[in-house]
């Protein structure tokens, strides 16, 4: 495993994995879909190249459910853990769930998307840029 590698794991541990590239800001989702499939208030995840996800253990205990056209939430089906996401819009790219990385995360928290659907009783108390909905290129911080 070279330096920037990581690896994660779901809570019953039957699904392992490794992260080969280093991880890249933290994005903090705040949407309804993600509120729902998690069961907090945010989800955090950090975006990876499909490529550099390999996946050690638990292939069969994956399910993929497809919480709106063209978005699959990937979860361990002995523990109910949620281990990513992948959306038809962003070809090629794994949002790995952050919370399941073994290693002390490090890297910083890049903003908050989804704004104008966060939920009411967890205020965002920081300075980082908030998007109101999902991030685009052009898009204006809040």
């Amino acid at each position: 495993m070279s330096s920037s590698a990581h690896t994660g794991s779901c809570l019953c541990g039957g699904v392992t994995y490794r992260i080969d590239a280093p991880l890249q800001p933290i994005q903090i989702c705040h949407c309804s879909k993600c509120r729902k499939a998690q069961g907090t208030p945010f989800v955090t995840n950090t975006p990876v190249n499909e490529t550099d996800f390999v996946l050690l253990s638990g292939a069969e205990l994956l399910k993929e459910f497809e919480s709106s056209p063209g978005k699959q939430r990937v979860f361990c089906i002995g523990c109910g853990s949620p281990i990513y996401s992948k959306n038809v819009l962003v070809p090629g790219v794994l949002r790995i769930r952050a919370g399941l990385i073994d290693e002390q995360v490090t890297v910083e928290l890049a903003a908050h998307f989804h704004v104008a659907s966060q939920c009411s009783w967890w205020p965002i108390n920081d300075d980082l840029p908030q998007f109101p909905y999902a991030f685009t290129p052009q898009g204006s911080a809040k």
